[in-house]
């Protein structure tokens, strides 16, 4: 059976505050997706890891779960504070998933964040090239999402990443954004199911 693992990292930093409740409900309607999806590729296994993260904590809602082990996410379960290790959660979330996944197995790695990196310990911008390098040639597929305040293309291409997206940081732009994020997530999984290579570069094109 195939496998498709869903990895989606959210920042949960003090500035998400004012899209906390678009980010939150944002979250909630991809696990839904990810659900229909196993419903409409029952020969794919859709697995979920959903890690939020700040500098006081990176949190793991699940961690490889099947996608109909999952619920949606209690109001409290997200609380936008501090600041933003977006080097360290990439590295050790990304590392930790590694160790889960098979040769020929899927692998959808989403970032959304509003900041860039401004606190990390562990992991340096070269580390992550790195480590996305190397698994891109495995066969990854990496997703940097990012606000307007953002250089993201600039952000996606210091970290290796091919598929970028950059939204407006308001109630409007945080939902258009997920939609866009989801019908690419659907896309990702027809091209799964029918062994057709996505073009780089062309993750969010509705074209």
């Amino acid at each position: 059976m195939k496998k498709v693992f869903n990895l989606i990292i959210v920042d949960e930093s003090g500035s998400m505050s004012v899209i906390r409740k678009q980010a939150f409900a944002g979250m909630n309607e991809t696990l839904s997706t990810v659900r229909s999806i196993q419903d409409l590729y029952p020969d794919t296994e859709q697995r979920v890891t959903l890690v939020t993260f700040d500098s006081e904590h990176m949190k793991l809602h699940y961690d490889n779960a099947e996608a109909k082990q999952t619920q949606n996410l209690k109001w409290q379960a997200y609380n936008p504070c501090a600041a933003t290790p977006l080097y360290d959660t990439i590295g050790k979330s990304v590392s930790k998933l590694n160790a889960m996944v098979d040769k020929g197995d899927n692998v959808l790695v989403t970032i959304i964040t509003d900041g860039e990196e401004n606190c990390s310990q562990e992991w340096s911008l070269q580390m992550i090239n790195k480590l996305i390098g190397k698994l891109k040639e495995q066969g990854w597929t990496f997703t940097l999402i990012g606000t307007d305040n953002l250089d993201v293309e600039s952000m996606a291409h210091s970290m290796c990443i091919d598929e970028h997206l950059k939204f407006c940081e308001d109630a409007a732009g945080t939902d258009e954004m997920f939609l866009k994020e989801r019908k690419a997530r659907v896309r990702f999984n027809c091209c799964v199911a029918g062994n057709i290579a996505m073009k780089k570069g062309s993750f969010f094109s509705e074209e």
